[in-house]
């Protein structure tokens, strides 16, 4: 539906590179990569027919501004301004409503065609962070505010006929698409017909029965769920209409630094947890794989790096962390253990507790409701838990947008994603280091050196799982395949098989 200045092109299996969207290329740094320049294509339009200019691009920026935008990604604006995502709001708090904009030391539109971001440091990644649909082109003069979301006007090969809100939403081509100017995008069918809130038991029963209007469905996002994962991967038929792959996310167990200064018992945890749980309680193979450390696969410059033995011994080293206990001066500490009610971390909880009371934890299990779970564990100074788990996944293919959020120290505080609360200004001097590296090859390298050292020298979290998943398609569908951006199927090249 939506398109921007950029986005990721398939060159072959598993390999994608960021081109230009809207744009021409992927972009032309200069002043060391402090300054991007994108000049638009020819014959983009929105689906009103009127044409996509710099204008329309300076003002998707600029709304991000705005007090209303309260979700989406933050990093363009932080680029820019050189303060976080709260304070950068501040260079303009009404977004562009009032007739303000931005001033030209940070964005430029010298002409309809032509945009110049300004960012404060290098900004390597610029063109991956432009790829996120927070950033997709937005028309200066339909723009609703608050409202947009009910009745977007759309840039990609299909817009909106009817929508109700979580139910359904019907999807027909847009005439205005020129598929000239789309590099990865296509226009088969004459319509989708999604259906929200259908639950992964429901769409996987549907999908391996394959009769009736389910051999022409597939589900976007739902994975095989974890009952039906053996089966899935063992019965021929169900297989071939398949696809699988890792998705960005890992699944942590985050040890309080408020709560447990002692790096020994924070050791003693991350040996005893038993990681071979959680991927079992995921379905096994097809849900995860074991996780060495903090990076997922699906990154550029992933290494299968194991500090802990986390791959040696999947059960977890209940004696290695009885001695660090011991040597800690804290055996039979009391630890506040809490975790998601849903079936899989209750599973996971049980085995967790377990091993940490062999090593010498008296463990205090806490179930917290899914809704409120990640409300409860964002808390800072009202976090009365010890160790709960996150998962997290990276924005696009790169350490920079995990390795922060985790474990910068500037960034802990209410909602953020340091659940552990971190504060180690030697690695937030170094993680300064490696975002100012443009070549992301070599950036990639030094946030997993980076990764390992804080696993290693601070412990603030457990890595437990890389998540994988299987999804289904109907036998009268073509063009199904993994997308490793999307870390989902692909809905710009199925079609309906005549």
């Amino acid at each position: 539906m939506h398109r921007g200045l950029t986005t990721y092109k398939k060159t072959s299996d598993n390999k994608y590179e960021v081109v230009g969207d809207l744009a021409t290329d992927s972009g032309q740094k200069s002043d060391g990569g402090k300054t991007w320049t994108y000049k638009l294509k020819d014959g983009i339009k929105f689906e009103d027919g009127s044409p996509i200019t710099s204008k329309d691009m300076r003002h998707t920026i600029e709304r991000k501004f705005a007090s209303f935008m309260t979700e989406g990604p933050t990093f363009i604006e932080s680029w820019m301004t050189g303060k976080g995502s709260v304070e950068s709001r501040k260079e303009l708090p009404d977004g562009p409503y009032k007739g303000k904009h931005l001033p030209k030391s940070m964005l430029e539109t010298p002409d309809d065609k032509t945009i110049v971001f300004h960012f404060k440091k290098p900004q390597g990644e610029l063109p991956y962070a432009l790829a996120m649909a927070g950033y997709a082109v937005v028309s200066e003069k339909k723009d609703t505010k608050q409202k947009y979301d009910k009745k977007p006007l759309v840039t990609g090969p299909y817009k909106i006929e009817s929508f109700k809100s979580g139910k359904s939403m019907k999807l027909v081509r847009n005439k205005e698409w020129d598929p000239k100017t789309d590099p990865m995008r296509n226009q088969y069918p004459e319509a989708f017909d999604i259906q929200f809130g259908v639950s992964f038991e429901d769409s996987t029963k549907r999908l391996m029965s394959d009769a009736g209007e389910n051999k022409t469905a597939t589900s976007l996002t739902n994975s095989v769920d974890a009952s039906s994962m053996q089966k899935v991967r063992t019965d021929k038929e169900v297989k071939k209409r398949s696809v699988s792959g890792f998705q960005s996310y890992v699944s942590y167990l985050n040890i309080n630094t408020d709560r447990i200064k002692n790096k020994k018992v924070r050791q003693a945890i991350a040996y005893a947890i038993p990681s071979q749980s959680i991927v079992s309680a995921f379905g096994g193979g097809g849900g995860g794989e074991l996780a060495g450390n903090y990076i997922s696969p699906t990154l550029v410059g992933q290494k299968p790096t194991d500090p802990f033995g986390k791959l040696k011994k999947p059960q977890g080293d209940v004696e290695k962390a009885k001695k660090l206990l011991k040597e800690s001066g804290k055996d039979g500490m009391k630890l506040t253990f809490a975790y998601q009610n849903a079936p899989e971390w209750q599973n996971f909880s049980v085995a967790a507790a377990d091993n940490l009371k062999k090593a010498g934890f008296n463990v205090q299990r806490k179930d917290v409701i899914a809704d409120t779970y990640y409300d409860q564990i964002g808390k800072v100074k009202d976090n009365k838990y010890d160790i709960y788990h996150n998962s997290w996944g990276a924005d696009w293919p790169s350490a920079s947008t995990v390795i922060p959020n985790l474990f910068e120290g500037r960034q802990v505080q209410d909602g953020a994603a340091n659940y552990s609360h971190l504060k180690n200004p030697k690695w937030d001097k170094e993680m300064d280091r490696i975002r100012a590296i443009t070549n992301p090859n070599e950036a990639a390298g030094e946030w997993q050196k980076l990764a390992d050292k804080i696993l290693k020298e601070d412990t603030p979290s457990v890595p437990m799982h890389y998540y994988k998943t299987i999804q289904l398609f109907g036998s009268n569908i073509g063009g199904a395949y993994f997308d490793e951006t999307l870390h989902d199927i692909s809905p710009n090249s199925l079609y309906v098989k005549k």
